[in-house]
């Protein structure tokens, strides 16, 4: 059954004032070479225009656009191609691999065939290992056109997860149905603009909707994620995508489970509400080191909003059938993303992050979710100073990123490889702040008393040893330790 999309669709092709650069049109040509020629052309024009996809149709009239019907059936047997049907030979001579598409369109004028081609992304889409490009109605080989070639290297982006569709051909009360537009204005501090077409205006100028054919809108996956009332509204990969909260009443996962929580929520939406909710689990500590005497969470909550955020931020969106996940145990709170850094663990908190998500990153520190750009992992390594709690460790396993705080414990109960991690985190905060570490302060953040300074000249001395810090100026030992990398 033809989808109603596709009808308004061709329609609106139709529409264009001639064949463009990303479009063409064919009666009944089934020569599968021209095909595979137009099918790299078109990819690659389309990339160069600026659009996210080119098409083929067959059974419009050239000069008219009008629907003539045709007798082109891309799946039937008088297509194929060396034993092959047309679609199976044209994605074995494409390269790189793209996912184009054939659908037959039961026009009310008459049969059309409509063939959707993605942009080019990352390289030049090649047919028979040669890449084509369109020229009026030629298509000339790519490298004869060195102008547009470069055109087409400088427009190409590798495919952004967040410019993808979660929902396509949705109406204008559809998506204010699945969009909490309200929280959106509210975060993003605008006024509610009283008409829907103001609404939707801003919507798109933020890339969660983008304009669909036949007055329809597409939700991006920008848009869901941040936004939805209902991740479970959108299509199972994206509610995996959901954060996931479980609380375990000891050290490990084999404890009895007292708190679980599936996140439905878009990621902007349900932000304060997950981190109001880990908070009220925390249990109070009345005393913390010489810092704090006032009953606090166990755990800073500006750290454990950053973390969270980070996590959000920096998954890899293509990991399928998996999401962030925080898991809060009796002595320390876990919180993991899919995928593996794009950072060495030990500079995550010096180095600006490289994010997979830019779109999605720039918008949540907009929102004032998370902090500006480089500078959310050093306010999480300052307050767990300011706690006197261990230091945070960051794990890259194979497939994820983990990071893990750890509740209270003395000097004295810390693991040597955790002393030699806390004296790293602080030699990077003061190299920061325009600072060196030296003996003294390293007392002050491991709570040890100066009368026992000697154990935070051994720390120094065993992370010298790992080649984590340096001596800042070799002719002036006592100016104090910077890190490695400074």
């Amino acid at each position: 059954m033809t989808q109603p999309r596709d009808v308004a669709l061709v329609d609106e092709l139709r529409g264009q004032p001639d064949e463009t650069p990303w479009l063409e049109f064919k009666h009944n040509n089934i020569d599968p070479e021209v095909i595979g020629k137009r099918c790299s052309a078109l990819a690659n024009s389309a990339r160069i225009e600026g659009r996210d996809c080119g098409y083929m149709l067959w059974g419009i009239e050239d000069g008219s656009h009008k629907v003539v019907g045709t007798d082109f059936r891309p799946d039937s047997d008088s297509v194929k191609v060396g034993g092959q049907v047309l679609q199976l030979w044209l994605a074995n001579k494409l390269q790189p691999s793209i996912a184009f598409s054939f659908r037959v369109v039961d026009h009310p004028d008459g049969k059309v065939v409509l063939l959707e081609i993605p942009a080019a992304t990352g390289t030049p889409v090649s047919f028979h290992g040669t890449p084509y490009i369109r020229i009026g109605s030629a298509t000339p080989k790519l490298t004869d056109y060195p102008d547009r070639y470069q055109q087409l290297i400088e427009r190409m982006q590798p495919y952004r997860w967040e410019q993808g569709i979660s929902r396509q051909y949705a109406t204008g009360d559809e998506v204010l149905e699945l969009l909490d537009y309200s929280q959106y204005f509210r975060l993003t501090r605008q006024p509610l603009p009283d008409n829907r077409s103001g609404i939707f205006d801003k919507l798109e100028a933020d890339r969660l909707i983008v304009r669909d054919v036949g007055e329809r809108w597409n939700i991006t996956h920008l848009g869901a994620i941040l936004f939805a009332n209902r991740l479970s509204d959108f299509d199972a990969s994206l509610a995996r995508k959901a954060v996931r909260f479980v609380a375990y009443d000891g050290k490990n996962r084999a404890a009895t489970v007292t708190h679980r929580h599936d996140g439905q929520k878009g990621y902007a939406v349900g932000f304060e509400g997950l981190v109001g909710y880990i908070n009220d689990l925390l249990p109070k500590n009345e005393h913390i080191g010489s810092a704090l005497r006032e009953a606090h969470p166990l755990f800073p909550e500006l750290a454990i909003r950053e973390l969270v955020a980070n996590a959000l931020i920096h998954q890899d969106m293509t990991v399928t059938g998996s999401g962030p996940q925080i898991e809060l145990f009796s002595d320390r709170i876990e919180i993991s993303n899919p995928g593996a850094p794009l950072v060495k663990p030990e500079r995550m908190i010096d180095l600006p992050p490289r994010s997979r998500n830019e779109a999605l990153a720039s918008l949540m520190r907009r929102m004032g979710i998370c902090e500006e750009q480089g500078s959310g992992l050093d306010k999480v390594i300052a307050q767990v100073e300011m706690f006197q709690l261990p230091p945070p460790l960051f794990r890259a396993e194979v497939n994820s990123t983990q990071a893990i705080l750890y509740s209270p414990r003395t000097f004295a109960d810390m693991t040597p490889e955790e002393r030699i991690r806390a004296c790293y985190f602080h030699a990077v905060l003061k190299f920061l702040s325009g600072d060196k570490m030296k003996n003294a302060s390293l007392c002050t953040r491991l709570g040890i008393a100066s009368k026992n300074a000697a154990q935070a000249t051994a720390v120094i001395n065993k992370t010298l040893e790992t080649g984590l810090i340096r001596i800042a100026d070799p002719d002036h030992p006592r100016a104090g330790y910077v890190p490695h990398w400074a």
